[in-house]
This record gives C-alpha cells, structure tokens and sequence, in this order.
C-alpha cells in the first residue's frame, strides 16, 4: 500500500463509505489517536477503542455516507471538508485533520460545524 498522504486519507474515506471497517482500519496506526476539537483530551486512543467506536457507531449503520467537498495537502497532513449523512436529520459538516507518519494515519482532528 502507497504511504502518500492522499492517497492514504482517499483510502480511509472510500473504505468508510462502503462501511468496509478492515479496510478502513489498514490505513491508521495501532496508536491512532482521535481528537473533537475543542477538546483538548482524546476522543478515542489506541486501534482497539477505534475500531470498537466504527464498528458500534458508524458502520452498522447503512445511510452512513460522506461526501468530500474539499481537500488540501501539504507535507504529512490532508485536511478534508467532509459533509457526513446518516448520523442525523440533517448532513453534519466536519473538517478532518489527518497526520501522516511511518506510512500510516497517526492522529486525527475533527472540526464540526454548528
């Protein structure tokens, strides 16, 4: 598997949508750690919490889907404006800051929309 940051985030975004959590999982850290920005203390930490989180939470969920609506890359970070539906009545905005290191997606800060 490619380790350009794109590509990477482009992988985890395709596996999400089809609700393929193997998939998803290949691509981030057995230390992945998951920020929800304000906070300054971890959402989720550690591959086994993550994968607990998407299996439970999102992709037992068939309605789930994210739409890009923008993208930006520089160096070891992708920031995706991501417009997530399934999760509510209406489509939740995120911004998703993706860091990259040894190949694989290391931490994640999510950024919603009111």
């Amino acid at each position: 598997m490619k380790a350009d940051p794109v590509f990477l985030v482009q992988e985890q975004l395709e596996a999400y949508n089809a609700r393929d959590l193997q998939r998803f999982l290949a691509v981030y850290s057995e230390s992945i750690v998951v920020y929800r920005m304000p906070n300054a203390e971890p959402a989720l930490s550690g591959k086994a919490a993550f994968s607990d989180f998407y299996a439970k939470n999102r992709f037992n969920n068939p309605a789930l889907n994210a739409e890009l609506v923008s993208r930006m890359a520089f160096g070891n970070k992708v920031i995706d404006h991501e417009r997530i539906m399934g999760l509510g009545d209406k489509p939740l905005e995120a911004a998703a800051v993706y860091e990259i290191r040894d190949g694989l997606i290391q931490v994640v800060w999510f950024y919603y929309g009111a």
